[in-house]
């Protein structure tokens, strides 16, 4: 996914401010898919099995930390292939300095969180359906959801922007974009969310990981009453 995009945006991609917003959409997209992917069943298709070790003892705040830790290794994984792949396609082009840090490590920060949040709600997504071809059901809405509420796809005002606080797509676009300096490149009408600033990019990885953190706790109460389901 990360090499069409790349093929796509082309040499703009750094340098246009419109086709970097429009390439850091996709890149979020694709951290977002492939976090909600890999842990969409990793609970529903235990659910059996993790009915009966709670009734003998187990801990379900144990359970949902040893998925979590794990997933959070192979989401260090993706973002770190993510990473590599969009720096050796736009070499040339790359973003010269970053906030905080050099710009490989800070959008590696940012994929990783991405990933991670997104990952974390296919955690509790799997804790709340019965089976792998609910969750899969489920799926396509989740991402949507996150899709159009982002605020590149379409002008966001009232209830519609206050739900989309809510989603990691909107707080990991303003990450990467804060990063690229998109409010410095051409033809581009500064946004304050991207604001290259050490306070904003700190608050805006902040909230991608306590995402990360809600939806964990959110798993660990729903899957407290697993004995009760009888669905």
């Amino acid at each position: 996914m990360t090499l069409l995009i790349c093929a796509v945006t082309g040499e703009d991609l750094f340098v246009e401010g419109q086709a970097t917003e429009t390439g850091a959409f996709t890149i979020m997209s694709a951290c977002i898919w492939s976090g909600l992917f890999h842990s969409l069943r990793s609970i529903c298709r235990e659910r059996d099995i993790l009915k009966k070790e709670h009734r003998t003892g187990l801990h379900i705040s144990s359970y949902i930390t040893a998925h979590w830790l794990f997933e959070a290794c192979v989401c260090l994984v993706l973002a770190l292939i993510i990473s590599t792949i969009v720096y050796l396609c736009n070499m040339q082009h790359y973003t010269q300095k970053g906030v905080i840090l050099p710009p490989f490590c800070e959008y590696l920060i940012t994929y990783f969180l991405i990933t991670f949040a997104a990952d974390s709600l296919g955690i509790l997504i799997s804790s709340c359906v019965r089976n792998e071809n609910s969750a899969m059901t489920v799926m396509p809405f989740a991402l949507i959801l996150q899709l159009i509420m982002s605020g590149l796809i379409f002008p966001l005002k009232g209830v519609t922007k206050t739900v989309s606080a809510l989603t990691i797509s909107r707080w990991g676009l303003n990450a990467i974009c804060a990063t690229a300096h998109v409010n410095y490149l051409g033809h581009f009408i500064a946004k304050e969310a991207y604001d290259p600033f050490p306070a904003n990019l700190y608050r805006l990885w902040g909230i991608l990981l306590l995402f990360a953190f809600l939806y964990a706790l959110c798993s660990v109460l729903i899957l407290q009453f697993i004995d009760k389901d009888t669905r």
